[in-house]
């Protein structure tokens, strides 16, 4: 049986220190800048954090997109499956992205199932 590591909240017994530069003049880790290809502009963080809210009415979020980002919905909507590709919005709220993939391959596979049984 292995010993219990405490988790990163748990004191360990050694004070913490920050982390340094490999390097004499080189930023650390936590303070090198992220990758721009890691970051999301404002609008895609602020549509992240739109996707976090609950709606309870058909339309009350078409509405919504349209006051809030000027968008139709139809735009939004392309938008919003594009950035849940990104690895920056998977890094930003890994939560939300996976969650809203699974409901979009849902979508998805309701629709082939769909299209199949018409087929038929």
């Amino acid at each position: 049986m292995q010993a219990a590591v405490p988790l990163p909240s748990e004191p360990s017994g050694q004070p913490e220190r920050p982390e340094k530069s490999e390097r004499p003049g080189q930023p650390g880790p936590a303070e090198r800048p992220e990758p721009a290809e890691r970051r999301l502009s404002e609008r895609d963080a602020r549509i992240l954090a739109f996707e976090q809210g609950w709606w309870r009415h058909p339309g009350a979020k078409e509405e919504a997109i349209r006051a809030e980002f000027g968008l139709s919905s139809t735009r939004y909507y392309q938008i919003l499956n594009r950035l849940i590709d990104s690895e920056a919005a998977l890094v930003t709220d890994p939560m939300l992205v996976r969650r809203l993939r699974r409901l979009r391959e849902q979508r998805r596979s309701a629709r082939v199932g769909r299209r199949d049984r018409d087929e038929e």
